[in-house]
């Protein structure tokens, strides 16, 4: 069986993906299938700290044609937002195929070829990638690292400030998370440092509506020359809020600079300074998880995939689209790039239909969909 399309991650912009294949009349778990290498509904939500709470959270932008209403901001996100993919999925009767990872992507110039970690192999005429980036965590090096005695936490495992109770904590990285973090473990009453490469990258965006179309299109420039995605805060900033504000007049939120080194239980800024630290908090980010599609050789020189004037089409790959790259990695981004990547993945499949159907039947071959 050869599927018209299979999309590879069920978070925001995978479902998004998935309801508007479905909408354009591709059959759920006929025409088209959703592979998610998490065991549940969630996507990178479901694996998002117990303490950090909905009301806590950036906004969570709705799926399509699903209202995300009236709920609890008292509850962990992760367990909300869960729940709502949960019943999204169910309600709109998708095909996902949750603890379906995938190891590679290959490609005969016609068809698709994916092969899970179970050795399965799935063949399709178009993919969807929807990977995100939580599985592929950023840990940088400093010198000195191998010796420090603490315990290292990175994002992708923080829990709770009990993790670090009674300890002096090192919170690294210049993002949305680390400010958070120092925040939160500030109230708990641990006593934080905070480590940034370059200055903290403050701003008041108010209420100004061509904010966020500026910073898409600066993202969209880049990924169609080849770049890598800046970071979010590279692209951003922080986003100077009221309890931001607090946070620096308090002191709490105003970086020591860059790590120099580290010993046993101390860190070196780059000014020269020491102090005495406990715990290390990388709150460094991540990178898109794209290790499935190093077959394909699609990184330029420069480490970035480059892709067409939609934001969404593969330039190198004809019948491959990224959704949650780029401009489409915030929650908003990913639905409408959902949207872009179905209707560009329906129009290839059209292309693809008529043009079997004009050669003959002899030459159909691999190329045929089936509908069984």
């Amino acid at each position: 069986m050869i599927y018209q399309s299979i999309v590879i991650g069920a978070g925001q912009a995978g479902l998004s993906a998935a309801y508007q294949l479905q909408r354009r009349d591709l059959v759920s778990g006929k025409d088209f299938l959703v592979l998610d290498a998490n065991a549940h509904p969630g996507g990178a939500w479901q694996h998002r700290w117990d303490s950090l709470t909905l009301g806590a959270a950036h906004h969570i932008h709705p799926l399509p044609d699903f209202p995300f209403e009236h709920q609890d901001p008292t509850r962990p996100a992760s367990e909300v937002v869960s729940a709502y993919y949960a019943d999204f999925e169910k309600q709109m009767g998708l095909a996902v195929r949750h603890g379906a990872a995938v190891r590679s992507l290959s490609h005969d110039g016609s068809v698709f070829t994916v092969e899970l970690t179970t050795g399965e192999t799935l063949d399709a005429l178009t993919i969807i990638n929807a990977t995100g980036t939580w599985t592929n965590p950023f840990w940088p090096v400093y010198p000195g690292i191998q010796n420090f005695a603490g315990p290292q936490v990175h994002t992708a495992t923080y829990a709770a400030p009990e993790q670090f109770a009674g300890q002096r904590v090192l919170v690294v990285g210049g993002g949305a998370s680390a400010t958070q973090f120092i925040v939160q473990l500030r109230a708990a009453g641990i006593d934080t440092l905070w480590s940034t490469r370059r200055a903290p990258d403050w701003r008041e965006v108010g209420n100004d509506p061509e904010w966020g179309v500026a910073v898409e299109r600066e993202v969209n420039e880049r990924t169609r020359a080849g770049l890598p995605p800046k970071s979010v805060v590279g692209t951003t900033g922080l986003i100077l809020s009221d309890s931001m504000k607090t946070g620096i007049n308090s002191g709490a939120l105003v970086s020591r600079g860059q790590i120099s080194c580290l010993g046993a239980q101390s860190v070196r800024f780059a000014d020269g300074t020491q102090e005495k630290i406990d715990a290390i908090l990388w709150a460094t980010g991540f990178r898109h998880a794209h290790r499935h599609l190093r077959g394909l050789k699609l990184h330029t020189k420069d480490g970035g995939i480059r892709v067409l004037e939609d934001s969404v089409s593969a330039a190198d790959v004809p019948g491959l689209y990224f959704v949650g790259y780029g401009a489409s990695a915030s929650t908003i981004g990913a639905t409408r790039a959902g949207r872009k990547a179905a209707l560009a993945a329906v129009r290839r499949l059209r292309t693809v239909a008529a043009t079997a159907h004009s050669s003959g039947p002899e030459s159909t071959d691999r190329r045929e969909t089936a509908s069984a």
